[in-house]
């Protein structure tokens, strides 16, 4: 007599791989959340009269490389070396360059938004994205959002507004009063406007190829990063003469923001992979809380009581989306 074990939806085997699947990516946006939070506190802790000591296009250059050599390594770890020997077709390539343009061209949107408005209004605005990305989303992958999904955007990007709002200096509100600190041009509403719709191409197009292409997702990030290190190279070198030296300035802080930044990098392609540019928004969202904690604890920043605000907007915003 052959026994049959129950494999259906409901044995224990089963249930045991989904709860792992789970405690797997709790484990993995938690860790998003938190480098995600860390990475305005640790810039602070870098400056130095105010200022950064280190060269911001060299920091990110080494963040490209971080990442590229972390993904060549794991390409070489998971027995991926074959698909190095052959020459990759270039129709195979080109679509990862896209978004290392689309990328440098949002930092140096972030840099010129700075002459036509002020910081806080920049970062109020800039949660425009939220919204942008979950429109692009719809269109360009297809994907249908129930009104109660689109209400959690919504209270999403709401949320970030108000912590925004919720994060700005006291000193700042009250010049305000007497001088118009506050203050954004035409002009820099279109070039905010022009970011949050870049930002949200960029990921939304990094998601259709990873998913697009059945290839490793070592071998996919090895692509990326090799045009990522390319433009940020050049970038850096092109304005290597009025800048501080390629090293200089670095501290531990500094090499930590490296060590974030890349491993958020490819713990992000892992989501965009086999989740959803969505979950980004949320991870993203989740982790301005853990920054305001963060520079209370560790800067000793006052948190207001409208922080609490966008605390309870976002729980009930991730609670109707994924319910």
């Amino acid at each position: 007599m052959i026994v049959i074990q129950n494999v259906g939806p409901s044995s224990p085997s089963r249930q045991r791989r989904q709860w792992v699947k789970r405690l797997q990516w709790g484990v993995l946006l938690g860790l998003m959340v938190l480098i995600y939070g860390s990475h305005a506190p640790l810039i602070a802790l870098t400056e130095v009269d105010g200022h950064v000591p280190f060269n911001p296009s060299s920091c990110v250059f080494m963040i490209e490389l971080a990442k590229l050599l972390i993904s060549l390594a794991a390409l070489l770890l998971t027995g991926g070396l074959s698909a190095l020997h052959a020459s990759p077709s270039p129709i195979l390539v080109a679509p990862y360059a896209v978004p290392a343009v689309l990328y440098a061209l949002n930092n140096n949107l972030v840099v010129l938004m700075q002459a036509y408005m002020d910081p806080s209004s920049y970062q109020v605005l800039s949660n425009l994205k939220i919204a942008t990305t979950a429109l692009l989303y719809s269109s360009c992958l297809g994907k249908r959002f129930s009104p109660a999904q689109w209400i959690a955007l919504t209270l999403l990007m709401v949320a970030g507004v108000f912590h925004s709002y919720s994060s700005l200096n006291q000193d700042d509100i009250e010049r305000t009063e007497s001088s118009p600190r506050l203050h954004i041009t035409a002009w820099g509403l279109f070039l905010v406007l022009l970011y949050c719709c870049v930002s949200g191409l960029a990921a939304v197009y990094t998601e259709r190829v990873l998913k697009s292409q059945k290839l490793p997702l070592s071998l996919q990030n090895l692509y990326l990063y090799v045009f990522g290190v390319a433009i940020n190279g050049l970038s850096y070198f092109s304005t290597v003469a009025s800048e501080k030296s390629f090293l200089e300035g670095y501290s531990w802080a500094v090499w930590a923001i490296v060590a974030g930044q890349a491993s958020n990098g490819l713990l992000m392609s892992v989501v965009l992979k086999h989740g959803s540019g969505i979950t980004r928004l949320f991870v993203i969202s989740c982790s301005m809380l853990v920054n305001a904690v963060l520079s209370w604890a560790i800067l000793g920043l006052q948190l207001t009581p409208l922080f609490l605000l966008p605390v309870s907007m976002i729980v009930l915003a991730a609670y109707i989306y994924y319910s």
